[in-house]
């Protein structure tokens, strides 16, 4: 039974997410069989892939191949976040799913997030300083531990590895 509850409450995107040789609707509904059209569309908007996807031909019924092989790797990403979204699940991992996007996409979907999953808790595990900085609470992991926790500007004020990562990642 624990097990159940966890997939019901907790939704995961992973950096390279699988997606099957269906439609990008399919894709997306995997998650919820009996979503709407409506409440699939809302979930590929806040994952900013709604208009990627009405400039296909055939739209959301347009197949992606095996592995997601015809869409671009930020575009799996967010259909995968797309996915992840429609249950509305309380918990939801992103495992540097917003790697393939760039920052401005980023961004956006993050803003969105902001109040399209409001009361979800969002772990989010990247290696982009822009993307954890609005974060509450910043967990630093090195060799597999935690090294440094806080907000953004703590973790700045303290010099250690993620102000190193700042520095080098805003000097670009």
């Amino acid at each position: 039974k624990s097990k159940r509850i966890l997939r019901q409450d907790v939704a995961s995107v992973l950096q390279d997410p699988f997606l099957f040789s269906r439609s990008i609707e399919d894709n997306i509904r995997i998650a919820v069989p009996e979503a709407t059209h409506a409440s699939v569309e809302k979930a590929a908007r806040t994952a900013e892939i709604d208009d990627a996807i009405l400039h296909f031909d055939q739209g959301y019924e347009t197949p992606v191949g095996e592995k997601g092989v015809t869409l671009s790797g930020g575009q799996r990403q967010r259909v995968a976040i797309a996915r992840a979204l429609l249950p509305n699940a309380p918990i939801i991992v992103f495992d540097d799913s917003l790697s393939a996007v760039d920052a401005q996409t980023d961004l956006a979907i993050r803003k969105r997030l902001e109040t399209e999953a409001k009361g979800a808790t969002k772990i989010i595990i990247t290696h982009r300083i822009n993307t954890a900085k609005d974060a509450n609470q910043i967990l630093v992991m090195d060799d597999g531990r935690i090294i440094e926790s806080g907000t953004h500007e703590e973790l700045l004020a303290r010099n250690g590895l993620y102000a190193e990562i700042a520095r080098i990642q805003c000097d670009r």
